[in-house]
């Protein structure tokens, strides 16, 4: 996956690289960094290559392990400026909505255990294909970029396998006005609810419903997923934020938490989803 999120994790193992490589007491092995340290010897050659994120404390013990201490503030620097990566969607969608959903296909794959939250309309790993197509057309005209509208369907259509997958967990959250938000025509909505309700009693799947009646401890705000509680991924207009560092996903997983308290489940999120499709008129 290449993202500029992994390009600084890359160079950040470049850099890491050096200074094992130049110690002042000589050059390093891996395995001599990683014994110095009690790690395994495969965390060095993660480390180096981008394929691990390093900790504040990984960048401290590097520093001091290859005798340069004075260079820590320089590699957590380095870490701070992606911990919690930008990726803009200007530069996300300049080919189209097809690289972003292949680029969450991925995230998906590499995980097992996903919590999610979302406020004003349904989850895409739950969409319609229909449904689907009418939100990614809306956002390719708000955002102005190139319609691969059918493509990015398809590939929204594969991450879905993963509902049928017995290793991994989904624990999804919704307020109940993303029933109603009508971002397509009423009869593919209507669909679109049908499906939703079918999702409830699948093995792998929990869905909690939060009805605008419900008492909430904090706001119903910004949607977001969790991915194996290490990682987060935000939307907001401008771009997508993957974040990483341990407090963030602490933040966003009391979030979740907390807005669980106010949901219902089972037979009472189907009559919340049956009484959103009663309101609905197709025309």
């Amino acid at each position: 996956m290449s993202t500029d999120y992994q390009q600084a994790r890359e160079a950040l193992g470049v850099r890491l690289r050096e200074l094992r490589l130049s110690a002042p007491g000589g050059r390093l092995t891996g395995a001599q960094l990683a014994e110095r340290q009690g790690w395994h010897k495969s965390k060095v050659s993660r480390l180096e290559n981008g394929r691990q994120t390093p900790t504040a404390d990984d960048l401290r013990a590097w520093a001091e392990a290859t005798g340069q201490p004075d260079t820590y503030d320089e590699l957590l620097a380095r870490l701070r400026g992606f911990e919690s990566h930008i990726r803009s969607w200007r530069r996300q969608l300049a080919s189209g909505h097809r690289p972003v959903q292949d680029t969450h296909l991925t995230a998906h794959a590499d995980a097992t255990l996903f919590r999610g939250w979302e406020t004003s309309m349904i989850f895409g790993i739950l969409q319609t294909p229909d449904y689907a197509r009418h939100i990614f057309t809306r956002y390719a005209d708000l955002q102005r970029t190139p319609r691969d509208t059918e493509d990015a369907v398809r590939s929204r259509m594969r991450r879905q396998e993963a509902l049928y997958d017995p290793a991994k967990r989904f624990y999804l959250l919704l307020w109940e006005p993303a029933l109603h938000t009508l971002v397509c025509p009423p009869a593919v909505l209507a669909a679109q609810l049908d499906r939703l309700a079918g999702t409830i009693g699948l093995d792998t799947v929990e869905l909690g419903i939060i009805p605008l009646s419900a008492s909430v401890r904090i706001p119903p705000a910004t949607a977001f997923w969790l991915y194996d509680d290490r990682q987060v991924i935000v939307e907001n207009w401008h771009a997508e934020l993957w974040i990483d560092d341990p407090t963030s996903v602490d933040t966003y997983l009391r979030t979740w938490a907390t807005l669980r308290q106010s949901a219902v489940y089972g037979a009472d999120a189907q009559n919340v989803i049956a009484r959103a499709r009663r309101a609905i008129s197709p025309r």
